[in-house]
């Protein structure tokens, strides 16, 4: 079994940049598609921390975004009028976590460090420094995709999870 996250990673963090657009340009779109990628990187992992559990997810599908389109108060994305099947792969639970990454540098730091015991993190060394240490030029590519106000919403709906998942359970324990 594969414990490949890609598409959930891609998927989730497409969603979170449709829903928070970047400040225009095409450079801004790319830092914030950056910082999304990353966040959400950080939050599928703590999610998904062993090859196991990211096999699981991927063979039984990570919900899609409907709740957080809902949430939203937004239709489904669509090109074209075709609705994207890519949407099947957000991962409502990563979303939100990423969500509260971006809105939380504090949170954010703390989330990395716990990736310590992560499987995924221990393939290959990353370095998470778009989430953890925006610089300005991130700062302004992104201001939707970091006010934690406009987060709030999604950022709150796994927040208790989250902070329980970094204060009393080790990421990759058993």
């Amino acid at each position: 079994m594969s414990g490949d996250l890609s598409s959930i990673i891609a998927a989730t963090a497409q969603w979170l940049v449709r829903a928070y657009p970047a400040a225009g340009g095409t450079m801004n779109t790319a830092l914030a598609e950056a910082q999304a990628r990353q966040a959400v990187t950080v939050a599928a992992w703590l999610r998904y921390p062993t090859v196991t559990e990211s096999a699981l997810v991927a063979m039984a599908g990570p919900g899609g975004s409907a709740r957080l389109e809902w949430l939203l108060g937004s239709e489904p994305l669509e090109v074209d009028g075709a609705d994207i099947a890519w949407r099947t792969w957000v991962d409502e639970v990563v979303a939100s976590w990423a969500a509260a990454l971006l809105a939380s540098p504090a949170l954010a730091h703390a989330a990395v460090a716990a990736l310590a015991a992560c499987e995924h993190a221990a393939a290959s060394p990353v370095d998470f420094r778009r989430l953890t240490a925006p610089d300005e030029y991130d700062r302004k590519a992104a201001p939707l995709l970091r006010h934690p106000d406009l987060l709030a919403p999604v950022a709150d709906l796994h927040h208790a999870q989250l902070l329980e998942r970094l204060h009393n359970d080790p990421v990759g324990a058993a």
